[in-house]
Parts: structure tokens; sequence; C-alpha cells
């Protein structure tokens, strides 16, 4: 049975009801509003995963809606509907984040495939890219966005982000997915190397030229290519890139014939490419040829909010790829984590949490099986703070590492504070803190804070 909630807001009941039997026969959850102001009214208590509006509703518009809903959620996929369409309208809407516009009337089997993409395409990534704060919202709602069209993508951000696997989403969920994601590494090679195998080369064209040979812009025809740390590049190679970009042609290495090619650019870098331009070191043609749609991964000491999940996630990977039934995290172990900068980003969290799952002697993550940088960390917290009570004889070095008033009352604050502004809406709190609804109401339980 498929799996998604769908909101439909129409402000005409005869049609509303029509969709609402559509999805309902598909066995779908389905709610429906006769206006955007009810619309949001149900939002505030229930998060939806797809929201089908008309663009012209009596009140509010559905521009209007969609645009206050992205602002609360990114994620929820959003697909327009009208009876009067208009070119402007259309780009209007596809600017705004509509992941699709439909004209009236609407074909039942192409509504349900298009709800049924974007419903696909959400469960697909939130199975990838873990994470609930705004920030990862933001991330996966342009990665659904960009994902069906042909521009390039450059995505920007410190080592350790998850560039490639932003990248790999981008690719499984276009049109071109049928055909393999190809990458390289464009500093982890000499210039020469990079071109051969970037553009391929004729036989004989250099020493070790023995045979023919096609490189990667021949080999993702028809596919994407992932040109990750662009911004290594020399100005020679980025003149090259450029002109395969603009002509869509390539010239093998020692070849004198262009060779056409049909491929979609996805690059990388965790360098500044403004700062790079300005000191002459990036071509300013390339740089702006390859921002057409830029999508920043941030660092993880920015959203600090998804670290537990994503040390969850890595702990169950690491348990079935080790054998070892490791089922949860320590408070302590956690506060540890959610202290430490992470220069290192998700790559490294990633790292930590796989060690302390093969070297832990327990079914949890204790603070004293992580590693030796981030129990650092977590000692001068420590020390920064006054002491609660004198450890017990054979206590652990770093037991209680992380006091409880410092995190446990810092969290129970925010909390608070966010159900004070949402006048107790849990579901608006828990967009607001970054968290998803049920860890919100776990976190409630366990600090005894009663809604209010």
């Amino acid at each position: 049975m498929p799996e998604g909630s769908i909101l439909v807001v129409d402000d005409e009941q005869r049609q509303r009801e029509v969709y609402r039997d559509i999805f309902l026969d598909e066995g779908y959850e389905t709610v429906t509003a006769p206006s955007g102001e009810a619309a949001l009214r149900l939002l505030a208590q229930k998060r939806f995963d797809l929201v089908l509006t008309d663009l012209n509703l009596a009140g509010m518009t559905g521009i209007e809606l969609l645009t206050q809903i992205l602002q609360t959620d990114p994620t929820v996929a959003i697909v327009l509907i009208t009876g009067y369409p208009s070119i402007e309208s259309a780009i209007d809407a596809t600017k705004r984040g509509v992941y699709q516009y439909l004209e009236k009337p609407v074909d039942r089997s192409k509504l349900l495939e298009v709800v049924g993409d974007a419903l696909g395409h959400l469960a697909s990534l939130k199975q990838t890219i873990i994470g609930h704060s705004p920030a990862i919202r933001e991330m996966v709602r342009m990665v659904m966005k960009v994902a069906p069209t042909a521009h390039t993508v450059l995505i920007l951000g410190e080592s350790g982000t998850g560039k490639e696997l932003v990248a790999r989403e981008i690719h499984k969920h276009s049109p071109r997915n049928q055909k393999p994601f190809l990458a390289v590494n464009c500093a982890s090679l000499t210039e020469t190397l990079l071109e051969s195998e970037l553009f391929g080369h004729e036989k004989g064209a250099f020493t070790d030229a023995y045979q023919q040979k096609k490189g990667l812009f021949e080999r993702a025809d028809h596919s994407t290519l992932f040109l990750d740390e662009i911004g290594d590049t020399s100005l020679a190679m980025q003149a090259k890139i450029l002109r395969a970009l603009q002509e869509r042609e390539i010239l093998r290495v020692g070849g004198t014939e262009s060779i056409k090619v049909d491929v979609r650019i996805i690059a990388a870098t965790n360098r500044n490419l403004d700062q790079l331009m300005q000191e002459g070191k990036f071509r300013e043609d390339l740089y702006y040829r390859l921002k057409v749609i830029p999508i920043i991964c941030p660092p993880l000491r920015e959203h600090r909010d998804d670290i537990e999940e994503l040390a969850l996630h890595f702990m169950g990977k690491a348990g079935l790829a080790s054998g070892r039934g490791v089922h949860s995290i320590s408070e302590e172990a956690l506060g540890a984590l959610k202290a430490y900068r992470w220069p290192g980003n998700v790559r490294q969290l990633e790292w930590a949490i796989e060690r302390a799952v093969v070297l832990g002697e327990s079914d949890r993550v204790d603070l004293q099986d992580l590693p030796p940088e981030i129990l650092q960390t977590a000692e001068e917290i420590s020390s920064s703070e006054p002491a609660i009570s004198a450890p017990q004889a054979g206590a652990a070095r770093f037991t209680p590492v992380i006091p409880e008033t410092t995190w446990e009352e810092h969290e129970k604050a925010k909390i608070t504070e966010a159900l004070q502004r949402t006048n107790g809406n849990i579901t608006r709190a828990a967009q607001l803190l970054g968290m998803t609804f049920r860890t919100l109401q776990y976190r409630l339980e366990k600090f005894g804070i009663r809604k209010q």
C-alpha cells in the first residue's frame, strides 16, 4: 500500500471530494481543506508529506499558501493545480519550490503518477539524508526541486559534509538514473592524468597511450558526471571544462575531431570560489556557468540537533557490519558528541561511532568508548563547570563529564521556549526545534515537561 499523507486544498467542494476519493482509493491518508487559511490551521496540528492545492483560491492564493508552507517545512512536496494556466504563473510557482504544476482538467493517471513520484522521492531522500534540522530540510527541498531537471548544480560545503551523497541523490531521482553515476576527484590527479580521465585520449597521444580511451564525459553521455573539488583545478583545465559545458562537445587528448556529449554536470568544492575568482585562480565564466543552482551542505556544528539521529543511524550500520548488538547511546556520550566541533563533519562522526561500536564492551555507546579528541573536549567543558558532586570511588574518569545542568537544563529551556512560542502546539514546536514529532514527545516525557 502507498505510504504518505496528503492535504488537498480547493475552494470547490466537489473538486476536493474528487481528489480525496482518488487518493483514498489508492490507500493514501488524505485530508481536505476549503481554503488556504484552513489548510494552515491543519498544518499547524499535523505534518503532511504532500499538499495538492489549487492556484486560484478564494482569499489566500495558492502561491501565498505554498510560500508559507515552505517557510515552515521546506521538505513538504507541493503540487499546484490551476484551470487558468500561464507561463508566468508556472515559472513563479517553480521558482518558489513547487514540485509539479498541473493544468485542469487533471487526468487521474497523470495525477497519481506525479503524486507517487513526489512521495517516492521524499521517502528515499529521508532514508539517505539523515536529519530534520532546518538546514537539512532546506537541502532536501533543493535536491527534490533540481533532481528532475537537467540543470548544472554546484554543491558547496566543507570536507565530510556529504557533497557526493547529495550528488548521487540528485542523479538517483533524475530522468538519467538508468545510466551509471560517474565521479572524479579533481584534486587527486595531476593535470595530465585529469585531462585524460575527463576527455579521454587517442592511441599514441603520449608515451603510455597504447590504445584509445574514452573519457568520463563520453562515458557519462545521457547520464551525470560529478566533478568533486573543482576548485582545485588549474585555469587551463577550467577552460576545457567550460568548453565542454558550453559547446556540449569534447576533444580527446591527441584527437582532431570534436565529439558531441549530453552530460549533466554536478560540481562540488570545499573552497571559497568567490575568493579564488577575485584572486584570479578561478574563471569567472565557469563560476557562473556552474553556479546555476547552488546547494549548501552545512557543517555538522551548524545542525547539532541532528547529531543524535545521525549517531543512531551510524550505530545501526556499524552494528550490522561488526555483528555487535549495540542499541543505544548514553546521555554522557551524546552530550560529548554535541559539544565537539567536528572539523571532519558527518564523516568524522560516522568514524567515531564505528570505532565506539567496535571497541565498546556493552550494548550501548558510552562516553569512554569515544575517540580521545572528543573526550578531551568533554573534559575541558567539565573542568569549566562547577562540580555537582564528588565522584564515587572507582567511578570512570569522565563520569559525569557533561554536567546534567549543562545539557539537560539547556535543552529543557529550549523546548519550553518553543512550546511557549507555539502556544503548546507540539507539531509546530518540533519544527522550530528541528526535531521529529516523536523525538519531542520523548523529550517532554523524559524532562517531565507538561504540554501548555
